[in-house]
């Protein structure tokens, strides 16, 4: 009888740890939603219109065009690669684009022009993703390459911002639905749709699968080759949606669209929860980092504080965000080992 009694026990108090391991890991993986609660709670606190219906539409509207390239970002992580060249990808689609529809081709419709800065984007994506998979280049240094050549091409093409661009073409980033930026909704319809894509679909499952382990991936049957140039791809054309929908916020193509783009989509990414080498996260999370970021800006320029010194703390919120996840894995890690 007490043996009986002793076993139940042990197996009592082994479920108790499995399921108090997955708690904490559920925790760990979504910690950006309370750290945005607490964070934002805080800035209420301080900055009374901080919490207004107007600056938060604001600060959303805002950030709609970097949710995008965070996006592509992500997709790069998620499959054990990332992509240097998201910022300087949306500038030069958007700038090319520009210089087709004012310059080049006139009179060409906005839609053709919502084309062919998507097209211009994927074709960024699959010279990446090619030079990656098929000649063997490093993905720091191929994207790295790409970034100052895109960056390089965007000085040569144009200087000044361009202007008379189709309204078709300024919509997407800059029109209403009601009172409702359209740039939000197709955000929030884009991030939820990636995720049930990532979650539910094979070629959701075989992203998460190359990033987590490729051997094992390849020796499963996941042709990784295919994965990482779509992930690439996709990339391309996420981060040209964003230089898209810079251009519509802003009501013209200036030369600077992007430039920054790149850490804030990594730090976006990883507070959010994306794993930097693969194989784990969720986009949704990733949405949750840019609103935290977007958060922490909005607080700084209400209470008067000089752009530089944004630019300073949001390298700050960076390293924090760094350190962080650094310390999550190290947790992560003890709890697998000792279940």
């Amino acid at each position: 009888m007490s043996t009986g009694a002793s076993d139940v026990r042990g197996r009592l108090r082994r479920t108790f740890d499995v399921d108090r391991t997955e708690a904490v890991l559920f925790a760990l993986d979504n910690m950006i939603w309370p750290i945005l609660l607490v964070t934002s709670v805080i800035f209420a606190l301080i900055v009374p219109e901080f919490s207004s219906s107007g600056n938060i539409r604001a600060m959303l509207f805002g950030t709609a065009a970097l949710s995008a390239i965070v996006l592509g970002e992500s997709l790069c992580l998620l499959s054990g690669h990332f992509d240097l060249s998201v910022g300087a990808t949306a500038g030069f689609s958007a700038i090319l684009t520009a210089l087709v529809l004012t310059e080049i081709f006139p009179g060409l419709s906005g839609f053709v022009g919502i084309l062919l800065v998507l097209a211009v984007g994927a074709a960024v994506g699959l010279v990446n993703g090619v030079s990656i998979t098929y000649i063997g280049v490093n993905p720091f240094l191929q994207t790295l390459a790409m970034l100052m050549i895109l960056s390089g091409s965007i000085k040569l093409l144009s200087t000044s911002a361009l202007t008379g661009l189709p309204e078709v073409y300024l919509y997407p980033g800059g029109g209403q639905l009601g009172s409702v930026p359209i740039a939000i909704v197709l955000m929030a319809v884009l991030y939820a749709a990636f995720g049930v894509w990532l979650k539910y679909s094979a070629t959701g499952r075989a992203i998460y699968a190359v990033g987590g382990n490729k051997h094992a991936a390849m020796e499963s049957g996941i042709n990784t080759t295919r994965v990482v140039i779509l992930v690439y791809v996709l990339s391309g054309v996420l981060s040209a949606l964003g230089g898209l929908l810079y251009t519509g916020f802003l009501g013209v193509a200036p030369p600077t669209i992007g430039e920054n783009d790149v850490f804030p989509a990594f730090a976006a990414a990883v507070i959010g929860g994306v794993s930097l080498f693969g194989g784990r996260g969720h986009v949704i999370g990733a949405a949750g980092g840019v609103i935290l970021l977007a958060a922490v800006e909005s607080a700084l320029v209400l209470t008067g504080v000089e752009a530089t010194a944004v630019d300073v703390i949001n390298g700050l919120v960076l390293l924090i965000a760094i350190i962080v996840y650094t310390m999550e894995e190290r947790i992560r890690q003890r709890l697998i080992t000792e279940s």
